[in-house]
């Protein structure tokens, strides 16, 4: 599985601004391209708007429509993820944790 890369410097582009680009390229409005993902177009908005997480579901959907892969979809929403994760409490708390040294995994 390729390697999925994380900005460090900005925040990554979110699924939501590239589908906002795509839809806008095909002249598209959001209820025909709700209608073509056979989604509700309340929850592409949420998508569009960064308050709704790209799916398995989601990703295949647009694969399927836009051609484009799968894991392109789930790697961009996996960058978000990661991202905003290390800048939580949780993110400082596990960048606290000790790493187990590799020998002491291959004694057991």
């Amino acid at each position: 599985m390729p390697t999925v890369r994380i900005p460090t410097d900005r925040p990554p582009t979110a699924p939501g601004a590239f589908l906002r680009e795509i839809i806008g390229e095909l002249g598209y409005t959001q209820q025909r391209f709700a209608d073509a993902l056979s989604i509700t177009r309340p929850r592409l908005a949420e998508v569009l708007a960064g308050r709704r997480r790209i799916t398995p579901d989601t990703a295949l959907r647009l694969a399927r429509v836009l051609g484009m892969s799968e894991q392109f979809w789930l790697n961009a929403q996996l960058s978000v993820d990661i991202y905003e994760l290390r800048r939580s409490q949780t993110g400082r708390s596990i960048s606290k944790l000790k790493p187990i040294p590799m020998n002491d995994l291959r004694a057991s």
